[in-house]
């Protein structure tokens, strides 16, 4: 697990999203960094910290509790689909990473490595370390075609040892996308046919009437799987509020506010702006969590003042491996843990609960 040296003048995540632009060729960099991510990171840019000052802050904890899983910080590795675009091991060193830094993962079905490798790797990783447990780990789904193989994946992750179950809904309908390289596949999904959300329209397709809209989940889908699993439900990518009631209704356990990175659709808002409309239709009590250009610890501060009981990172994933491996992750994700930590202390909060709306200003 051993490797190059890091850059020496790597101090922020944007410093690894710089060096890996130069190390990743311009197709694959196209493909990962396609969407609005900029956006995103905008929208975090409009809201500023208020730093609260003279309160004590002996025994602080970043710990917090999602779904019964005890988490070391409000932080997780978001489902990134074919690390080994960035870097030979993928999702496995990302696996080590987190079992480094004790930071859950939520495994892609789209990954290069199985879901049963992944976490046979955090759990390793962990051993090896000595840590009394691994961090959480979470199953992303794409519902496929055949219900069947949709199941079988349930089946795989529970058997795994997945602790919750990450239902996308945001994807099924997408543009076209780059073809993979020789060696990277969707290995979760070896002898089935292409994966759908890599099986897009041509340009100028009609979507209405079409096999991909046919196929697209619903609301029935999500009913059918909270029947099938007894795994903590969470759906990814939504963004309207009533959706939000919605799936709660249906037996989510959580929502993941997401917007794909933009990937999906042109002009999509930035997840941040309907955080806090989320978080009033839900209630505090109701685990939201929050995927979106995060990019600091202040960042996740921010979120979670809007909202968010805790955030995931994406992208960092890929720049993180392409510059450095396993390294790279584990420093990337200290990098975030220190922030975040930094950004409670300034702020006065020595636990998560402390975090409140009113330590952040829109600008």
């Amino acid at each position: 697990m051993t490797g190059a040296p890091l850059p020496a003048d790597i101090a922020t995540l944007d410093d690894y999203e710089r060096h890996a632009a130069a190390l990743i060729d311009p197709a694959t960099w196209a493909h990962i960094q396609q969407g609005h991510t900029a956006a995103n990171r905008a929208a975090l840019a409009r809201w500023g910290l208020v730093p609260r000052m003279l309160r004590p802050l002996d025994g602080g904890s970043t710990g917090t509790m999602l779904f019964g899983q005890a988490h070391a910080a409000p932080i997780l590795l978001a489902p990134v689909a074919y690390q080994r675009l960035a870097h030979a091991q993928g999702e496995i060193a990302t696996a080590q990473a987190a079992a480094a830094l004790d930071t859950a993962l939520v495994a892609s079905t789209l990954s290069s490595g199985t879901l049963e490798a992944i976490i046979q790797a955090l759990h390793d990783a962990a051993r090896e370390l000595q840590r009394p447990a691994p961090p959480p780990a979470w199953f992303q789904l794409y519902v496929q075609p055949d219900p069947a193989d949709t199941l079988a994946l349930v089946r795989r992750a529970e058997a795994a040892g997945y602790c919750a179950l990450v239902v996308t809904v945001d994807a099924a309908i997408k543009r076209a996308e780059f073809t993979l390289p020789p060696g990277v596949e969707a290995a979760n999904l070896a002898g089935q046919a292409p994966p759908r959300h890599h099986t897009h329209a041509h340009s100028g397709q009609l979507v209405f009437g079409s096999a991909l809209a046919a196929q697209a989940p619903t609301w029935d889908t999500l009913a059918w799987l909270r029947r099938e699993t007894t795994l903590p439900l969470v759906v990814k990518g939504l963004l309207h509020p009533d959706d939000a009631l919605r799936a709660r209704d249906a037996g989510a356990d959580g929502v993941i506010v997401s917007n794909h990175a933009g990937r999906v659709l042109d002009g999509v808002a930035p997840a941040l702006m309907l955080l806090p409309a989320m978080h009033a239709a839900l209630g505090a009590d109701y685990p939201l969590l929050f995927d979106g250009g995060i990019r600091s610890g202040a960042d996740v501060l921010k979120a979670m003042a809007l909202g968010a009981r805790a955030v995931l990172v994406g992208a960092p994933q890929y720049h993180a491996l392409a510059v450095g491996g396993m390294a790279g992750v584990a420093h990337m994700l200290h990098i975030l843990r220190t922030g975040f930590e930094l950004a409670m202390a300034q702020c006065g909060c020595t636990s998560v609960d402390q975090i409140t709306r009113d330590l952040v200003i829109a600008l």
